[in-house]
């Protein structure tokens, strides 16, 4: 039996963003890979305050007594596809002044924002949101990640936690 479309289109990005230092530069790659837009891969911010990290997110942050965190929470979009919401806990004492400032300010994605420290990516989550047989609708939570991201001699310094829509799986590719 032949697994439906979407279904495999789904398993190939999840193996894909599991397997990637950046969930910018895989996300970007896919985009162009499914015609989905022409356009650059945007973080557009969603309203709200700051959420404070859990207590397992500190460990693995390495966060220590009242040492601070940033929390940013976007929508990733590509042109006109939203293609997932994410929730950024970061360490702002370990990004440069420029990456801080780039990450309260502009719509540039986290990944590209950081991509000078040399990212590596380890997930630690992956649930699956979707399992009906038809095509899900673009605004429909696909599948969630979670991972950690740190520097390439081991210090951690964002963890992030990622639901990706429907609308990814556009495109005629």
């Amino acid at each position: 039996m032949t697994l439906p479309a979407h279904v495999a289109l789904i398993a190939t990005l999840t193996e894909r963003l599991r397997a990637g230092p950046s969930a910018t530069a895989v996300l970007e790659a896919w985009c162009a890979a499914r015609g989905l837009s022409r356009a650059e891969l945007r973080a557009e911010r969603l309203p709200g305050p700051e959420t404070a990290p859990t207590d397992a997110q500190r460990h693995r942050l390495a966060l220590t007594g009242d040492a601070p965190s940033r929390h940013r929470r976007v929508r990733l979009v590509c042109g006109p596809h939203v293609l997932s919401i994410a929730d950024n806990w970061y360490v702002a004492a370990r990004l440069t002044p420029a990456m801080n400032h780039a990450l309260a300010e502009t719509d540039v994605p986290f990944g590209r924002v950081v991509h000078a420290l040399a990212p590596m990516r380890r997930t630690l989550a992956v649930r699956t949101l979707y399992a009906a047989a038809a095509p899900p609708s673009a605004a429909a939570p696909l599948f969630s990640i979670a991972a950690l991201l740190a520097t390439p001699d081991g210090v951690p310094f964002c963890e992030v936690e990622e639901v990706y829509l429907g609308a990814v799986l556009g495109g005629t590719a």
